[in-house]
């Protein structure tokens, strides 16, 4: 059993993606789908804000510090291929000159299944697929992974567990 104040662990989550929309047509094509996908691995929920120096006229005894433009490390799935190719078309759209961004919704559950954090990416362009590693004298799952640039992450505490509760969290 365990307690509220356990850390959770990082191996149940989901994640969703739309093409990039209003955040009304966003909650919408999201509510009741299914997630984009069994991902095994999702890392790159990181953001950066480099303090900037300052030399003040006058005052040679310290430097000023101030918080500089905020980035965000790309996002990097992995997961087993499966008969849909929809990370790949998505990344060769790009190739061909029609590929559209797309919006996403990272839930971090806990061992119940109820949401306990929720990251909103914006506005993603898939930049790298690479296929699996393949090896004949291995029995290893076949890989596939997508990184994907975007302008930004929100995030959203836990809600009532239900989708809508969650998403509807992100936009406030």
């Amino acid at each position: 059993m365990t307690r509220s104040n356990d850390p959770v662990l990082g191996f149940n989550f989901t994640i969703s993606m739309v093409n990039t929309a209003s955040a009304g047509a966003f909650l919408q094509a999201t509510i009741g789908k299914p997630p984009a996908g069994g991902f095994s691995e999702c890392s790159g929920l990181e953001m950066t804000m480099p303090a900037e120096t300052y030399a003040e006229g006058g005052n040679n005894g310290t430097l000023l510090k101030f918080a500089g433009r905020t980035s965000w490390a790309n996002l990097k799935l992995k997961r087993g291929i499966v008969s849909s190719a929809d990370l790949w078309r998505w990344h060769y759209d790009y190739v061909e000159g029609k590929g559209r961004r797309r919006d996403g919704v990272i839930s971090l559950l806990d061992e119940r299944g109820k949401t306990v954090r929720v990251w909103r990416f914006v506005r993603g362009l898939p930049v790298r697929w690479a296929g699996p590693a393949l090896d004949a004298a291995q029995s290893h799952v076949a890989i596939e992974e997508i990184e994907i640039a975007h302008e930004g992450l929100r995030q959203t505490g836990a809600g009532s567990g239900s989708l809508v509760d969650t998403v509807s969290n992100l936009f406030n």
